[in-house]
């Protein structure tokens, strides 16, 4: 029988089918790092999220396939373990929607300054005077990278009517492009143009720091930036200088370079709504990306080279 190590809050669901296609799990989702260390080289396959980081430090053992539950891959050795002939997984179209719609709800609440009104009226403050707003019909949104999560957002701004820059390494056909009205343009012009601009590329080395002290003094003083992909893609330390000397007018963060962050004063800044990487936080989020990596596991362990399995199959 199959041995799976599930190290981190994963769905009832997806457990229990697991369990129904005869594989052994272990459920351990308050596992250490140091633990996960020792450990991984036992089993068959491992199921992670961001919060660990998965490296080779005992060679391959039994491991022969590896699953983030959600998008991005860059807390796992992936080139490491491929020479080791271990296949790893992600499950990025879980989190589409939710990390997707935590975007548009971030501009919103940047736009009409939701976060400081309820906080001021649990003082006791009516501070409506204060909160003059903008709508986001109209104005123009820059999507850097135009993947899974970035359609979606690009879906929904369409819909909000909004005039819509992508910026991404790839060239999409006029087609795809006409159908979220969207236009592909530079960086330099997106930067320029937006009124906000909103982040959905992985880390790698080219991504890293990509939006630093020269593409923040692009920006328009009136716009704000939206990040909910990787902390390390922004300058942290460039962002704040911007917040604080107004370079632009505000920003939003699900991530950072440190998690949790230690930069109290980053997190206390007035134009800046700080939250704690709750992208994939969603009950349909976490059901769909533990249904993947069910599928995902038991097609790898059962060695199937057909298409994914249909988990309701199980």
């Amino acid at each position: 029988m199959e041995r799976v190590l599930i190290a981190c809050p994963f769905s009832e669901k997806g457990l229990e089918m697991l369990r129904g296609a005869g594989v052994e799990v272990d459920y351990r989702p308050r596992m250490t790092q140091a633990e996960l260390d020792e450990a991984y080289v036992d089993y068959d396959g491992l199921v992670v999220r961001g919060n660990l980081l998965v490296r080779p430090t005992r060679g391959r053992g039994k491991l022969k396939v590896i699953v983030r539950a959600g998008a991005g891959l860059d807390n796992i050795a992936v080139e490491e373990f491929a020479g080791l002939g271990v296949k790893v997984f992600n499950t990025p179209d879980a989190v589409a929607e939710s990390v997707g719609e935590l975007v548009i709800g971030l501009m919103i609440s940047l736009s009409r300054g939701i976060v400081k009104a309820a906080a001021a009226l649990s003082r006791g403050e009516w501070m409506k005077q204060g909160l003059m707003g903008q709508e986001l019909a109209g104005k123009t949104l820059g999507i850097i990278g135009l993947g899974r999560i970035g359609r979606v957002v690009a879906r929904i701004a369409h819909a909000l009517g909004m005039r819509i820059l992508v910026y991404d390494i790839v060239r999409f056909p006029a087609d795809q492009l006409a159908q979220l009205g969207a236009e592909q343009v530079g960086l330099e012009k997106l930067l320029s143009e937006s009124d906000y601009v909103t982040i959905h590329t992985p880390l790698t080395e080219e991504t890293r720091q990509i939006i630093g002290e020269r593409e923040l003094r692009m920006m328009k003083r009136t716009a704000y930036l939206i990040n909910t992909a990787r902390g390390q893609i922004v300058d942290q330390e460039a962002l704040k200088h911007a917040l604080k000397e107004g370079w632009i007018a505000g920003a939003a963060l699900d991530v950072f370079k440190e998690e949790p962050p230690r930069d109290i004063e980053l997190l206390q800044l007035p134009n800046l709504i700080p939250t704690p990487h709750i992208g994939a936080q969603t009950r349909e989020a976490q059901e769909k990306a533990g249904l993947e990596a069910v599928q995902i596991l038991v097609r790898v362990l059962r060695g199937s080279t057909e298409g994914p399995l249909d988990y309701r199959s199980l």
